[in-house]
Formats: structure tokens, C-alpha cells, sequence
């Protein structure tokens, strides 16, 4: 008996030391290959939109076979089917920004739709944009205006807006912030009497505002930067962050409209091509798809493809 014991003590002793050695020899091993797994997940290597088919840049275009900002037999070319961008544009918050003109958009009746996912600061965004020198109002997602008129969309705002160098209220401001590291759908829709803005297909603010009738038409717009706006500064007010699919009409779309442009995705198409006047998806570069030839100038702006992480489909 006492034979019995000392050989299933030593049989024991045997087994546990080899399995000691068996860690002491693979354990390393096995916790770097741990530690790639988990680096892996974390860049969304896991993530099932990796494998999701992608639009390359140009894809999808709008064709005006009458030449830009014609209505007649306009349609959509290409691969229109809502898949996923290949690229978005990346904003590094210091100098980086993309510019273009848009000659027919008027302050009257204007939608100015986009993706956007900031990396900091996760607050509202605001149907005003910078303020003049000196004072505080956020970063400028989009700015769309000229020397005397404008419509802007800042982050992180302090709810003012500054007209002639004097501070006025901001006309609206979202209920709900937009968070950092969450692709999130904004839509600012503005007509002759009322602002109002939507997230992700749903109106999170109005405000009536004084009539913009007889404003004249603006001209350019900005992305990521304050430049030409009241501070004159590159530097001042700038978005750090990464923009998708930004869309501008000259009319003010419906909630039933601004619902179903959301539900297409980041990868949606215009839904309406009469009152289209700018189109960038900013899928690998800064070029206008509505067929009205707005393309844009980027300056040390990034177009990255590893965008997945922080994007549900609606």
C-alpha cells in the first residue's frame, strides 16, 4: 500500500513538474500571442466591416449630361449602393483643412449634411461657427460662406456667434453631444425663418431665427478650419477629428428626407440630385461628385482606411 502511494506521489510530482516546464518553456509564447490577439481586436482587425466590401474613390458620381447645375435626365453612375467608403478624410487639428467653392449655395434655403467622428472633446455642435479674436465658440466642423455672410457648424461650442465683431446668440445648438471616437450623422437645415439641427436622422434643436430673405448667394466652404471666418487665423478654432460624405442642397430637406439620407450610412448617396449643389465624400480625395465641378484643395489633410472602429450602421 504504502508502495502504491509513493508511486502515485512521485506519478503526481512528475506530472506537475512537466507541466512547470511546459509553461516555463511556452508560457511566453503564449502571452505575446495574447497580447497580439488584443492589439488586433483593438485596431479593429476582428471587426466585421474589415471584410466588408468597399467603394473606391469616385465609385459613385452624379451624371449631368447638360453640363453643371442642370436639372434635365440627371442620375446617379456607378456603385450607388451605400457600401463603405475605402477612405475618410483625417484632420489633425493644427493645420490641416480642405477648401472649395460652392457659387450657387444661398443662405435662404440650404442643407449641409455630414459624417464626422471627433477625437476630442465630446460635446454638441452648434449651427454658428468661430468667434472673432479673442473670444471662444469651438472648432469649426464646416464652414460655408463668404466675406459677409455664412452658415457655420462648430464643436465644442460656448453657444455664441460673433456678426461685425460683436457677440450674438447662437441661433441653435444640439441637445446631445456628438462623442469622440462615434461616427455620428449632423444635419443643419436652414430656411428663410428657422435653423435646425439633426443627429443621426433625428431634429435635436430648432430655433427661429431673424428672416435670411435677400441674403446673397455664398461662395466657398471650409473644412476643419476657421480659416477666412471672423478669426483669420489658421490655428484658431480647428477641428481635430475625421470628416465623411459631406453633401450641400439648396433647398431645406424634409424630416422624412434627413431621416432616409442618414439611414443610407456613411457611404449613402444625395437623395436629391435637383437641389444638389456639392458633393464630397472625401473617399481618398477632395473632388465634387454632383457632376457641378466644385472640387475642392486639401492642405495636410489624411485620408486613412483603418476608419471602422466607432462606426454602427444605422
Amino acid at each position: 500500500m504504502k508502495n502504491f502511494r509513493k508511486k502515485l506521489l512521485r506519478k503526481a510530482s512528475s506530472k506537475a513538474q512537466s507541466a512547470m516546464e511546459y509553461l516555463m518553456t511556452y508560457g511566453w509564447a503564449i502571452l505575446i500571442i495574447a497580447v497580439v490577439l488584443a492589439a488586433l481586436f483593438q485596431l479593429g482587425i476582428f471587426n466585421p466591416m474589415t471584410f466588408a466590401p468597399k467603394a473606391p474613390p469616385g465609385s459613385c458620381q452624379v451624371f449631368r449630361p447638360n453640363g453643371p447645375y442642370t436639372t434635365s435626365f440627371i442620375n446617379l453612375e456607378g456603385i450607388c449602393s451605400g457600401e463603405l467608403p475605402q477612405y475618410v478624410a483625417q484632420f489633425n487639428g493644427q493645420s490641416s483643412y480642405a477648401s472649395a467653392p460652392t457659387a450657387q449655395v444661398s443662405k435662404v434655403n440650404v442643407t449641409l449634411s455630414f459624417w464626422v467622428m471627433p477625437a476630442v472633446n465630446g460635446r454638441y455642435v452648434s449651427g454658428c461657427g468661430a468667434a472673432a479674436p479673442g473670444g471662444d465658440n469651438g472648432t469649426v466642423i464646416a464652414y460655408v460662406g463668404n466675406s459677409t455672410d455664412s452658415i457655420e457648424v462648430a464643436y465644442n461650442s460656448s453657444e455664441s456667434i460673433y456678426v461685425n465683431g460683436y457677440m450674438e446668440p447662437c441661433p441653435i445648438s444640439a441637445k446631445d453631444s456628438v462623442p469622440i471616437g462615434t461616427w455620428t450623422n449632423v444635419i443643419i437645415r436652414q430656411n428663410s425663418t428657422t435653423q435646425a439641427i439633426f443627429i443621426n436622422g433625428l431634429q435635436n434643436g430648432v430655433a427661429t431665427t431673424a428672416s435670411f430673405s435677400g441674403v446673397k448667394p455664398i461662395s466657398n466652404l471650409l473644412l476643419g478650419s476657421a480659416l477666412g471666418t471672423a478669426t483669420g487665423n489658421l490655428g484658431d478654432y480647428n477641428f481635430t477629428g475625421r470628416l465623411a460624405n459631406v453633401q450641400i442642397y439648396n433647398t431645406s430637406l424634409s424630416a422624412s428626407e434627413i431621416q432616409a439620407l442618414y439611414l443610407e450610412g456613411i457611404g449613402g448617396a444625395p437623395i436629391d440630385l435637383q437641389h444638389l449643389v456639392a458633393w464630397w465624400p472625401l473617399n481618398g480625395n477632395a473632388n465634387d461628385y454632383s457632376g457641378n465641378g466644385n472640387n475642392g484643395q486639401i492642405y495636410n489633410v489624411n485620408f486613412v482606411s483603418n476608419w471602422y472602429n466607432g462606426y454602427t450602421p444605422p
